[in-house]
């Protein structure tokens, strides 16, 4: 897929970015379970998966190819993904930290029939991509799976390249 034209952005600051977007990012997530939301080594950021949760509900639930379109599904993979950032903001202190998005993994809740997950997928991969440009890059794995934790349709794993902590 070529690079989309006049879709880089300044190098200003992601906190500059996000304010020009006009993106407010969530309160950040908390763990279902005995794990941690973020870890991190050398230069690199690891995020549990998030979901999308807005107000510690679930936004969106459900099955794609069942009762959710490919529209709603990009939502909640929005979603998710902005839940990623303010989980790696309360983590770093402060997401200007956060250099690009290295990896980025996306399960999808799915019936056998399905076979948009790339089109899915996009609701995340474009916020990304507006964020950090198109340059960055990041590279994705994207697969469908019988069920999701709470009956989310999505789940999206993070994994970031940070500035040091000097």
């Amino acid at each position: 897929m070529p690079a989309p034209s006049g879709n880089k952005p300044s190098r200003s600051s992601l906190t500059s970015r996000l304010s020009e977007l006009g993106i407010v990012l969530p309160a950040p997530p908390t763990p279902l379970g005995a794990y941690v939301e973020s870890s991190d080594t050398g230069n690199l950021l690891f995020l549990s998966g998030t979901l999308p949760v807005v107000n510690r509900k679930l936004a969106i639930a459900g099955r794609l190819g069942e009762n959710l379109s490919v529209k709603e599904g990009q939502e909640a993979a929005r979603i998710a993904s902005l839940n990623a950032l303010a989980a790696a903001k309360e983590h770093l202190g402060n997401v200007d930290r956060l250099r690009k998005l290295v990896k980025l993994t996306v399960l999808i809740a799915t019936t056998e029939q399905f076979t948009e997950h790339a089109s899915l997928a996009d609701g995340a991969s474009d916020l990304f991509v507006q964020l950090f440009g198109w340059d960055a890059g990041h590279v994705r794995l994207v697969y469908g799976v019988q069920s999701l934790p709470v009956g989310a349709p999505v789940i999206v794993e993070t994994i970031f390249e940070i500035e040091p902590n000097h």
